[in-house]
């Protein structure tokens, strides 16, 4: 491994588990308040991008990451989407 991918793979890792407590709090907060959705849909594209470019460069850490993140990232948005779509049943 190299010492980049590790570097870089500890960034998305890190990133990974900062966007899984956030699934689990919009979970329990059942609302989405604060989001400025250009930066979300900004963030969500690179990563996107990074599953592409990371096997490219055989930064294998990063991808498996990086696959982890956007998993999280995919299900924050479905959910996002969810609640704000259906906002007005929860606040009943």
């Amino acid at each position: 491994m190299q010492f980049n991918d590790l570097v870089n793979g500890l960034f998305e890792l890190f990133g990974a588990v900062l966007t899984w407590i956030n699934v689990k709090k919009l979970y329990k907060d059942k609302t989405v308040k604060g989001v400025y959705w250009p930066v979300w849909a900004f963030f969500s594209c690179w990563g996107l991008w990074n599953l592409y470019y990371y096997p490219s460069v055989a930064h294998y850490f990063s991808f498996f990451s990086g696959i982890f993140l956007v998993s999280g990232n995919i299900t924050w948005s479905i959910m996002a989407c969810y609640y704000i779509y259906n906002e007005s049943k929860f606040t009943e």
